[in-house]
């Protein structure tokens, strides 16, 4: 027996929304968190800079279509993404109306070739205090949504390794901390509360420098748990 139900549903009845990704990329440069943006060369908004990203295509997920997007609209590729916020404001694009999906991803810039593409006129990394206002669209509510979002996550993540090399020193683990807070942390403190922590490993290695040779750590990703723990910033704030 033929199955009604699908002709229960006409679709043409229901005006649809598009639906575009945005992804909010984030990098330390020059000891200095950036966001990566783009420039339109394009109606609306041309001239602009705006969140890299573009509409979803039928045939793939949301992260699939960040990572299309990321990659076609700015070079880079093979990024830690994870879901920010969903927008929604019936006046956000004044072409249609459209839902963005909005990501975070983090970045070693020494480690990507960024390029701009053809939609766009350049792509380009900016402090994050010093972003070209306003940007396009509703992507200034969207970049501080997801400032306030990693700022949050450093209490109970470990998103600030996604910045890391393999081997780094803890004072540039908490240089990473500061800037994504836009604070200082005190020394003492911080170096307590993130060996309480367990998630680093001391190795054997140490960087020659001006100074005393300084001990590198890495992130121990064997351990329970992964990247679940408790570290209050906030209580560590130098004052």
């Amino acid at each position: 027996m033929q199955d009604e139900r699908p002709a229960l549903y006409d679709v043409s009845k229901y005006q649809l929304p598009a639906v575009t990704v945005d992804v909010v990329i984030f990098s330390l440069i020059n000891r200095t968190l950036h966001v990566l943006l783009v420039q339109r060369k394009r109606w609306p908004f041309e001239g602009r800079w705006a969140i890299p990203g573009g509409f979803i295509r039928l045939d793939e997920s949301l992260e699939e279509a960040a990572r299309r997007e990321l990659e076609e609209e700015t070079g880079v590729r093979d990024v830690y993404l994870e879901q920010l916020y969903t927008f929604g404001d019936v006046q956000r694009d004044p072409r249609h109306r459209v839902i963005s999906v909005a990501y975070i991803a983090l970045v070693r810039a020494d480690a990507q070739t960024i390029r701009a593409s053809d939609e766009n006129s350049d792509v380009r990394w900016f402090p994050v205090d010093h972003v070209p206002a306003p940007l396009a669209f509703d992507h200034d509510q969207i970049l501080a949504y997801a400032l306030s979002r990693l700022r949050s996550k450093l209490e109970y993540t470990t998103l600030a390794f996604q910045l890391l090399p393999e081997l780094f020193s803890i004072l540039e683990l908490k240089h990473i901390y500061e800037q994504i807070l836009g604070e200082k942390l005190d020394k003492g403190n911080f170096y307590r509360k993130i060996k309480e922590a367990g998630i680093l490993e001391e190795t054997p290695y140490m960087r020659e420098g001006r100074g005393r040779p300084t001990r590198l750590w890495r992130f121990r990703r064997d351990r329970p748990g992964d990247k679940q723990f408790v570290f209050r910033w906030r209580e560590d704030r130098r004052e």
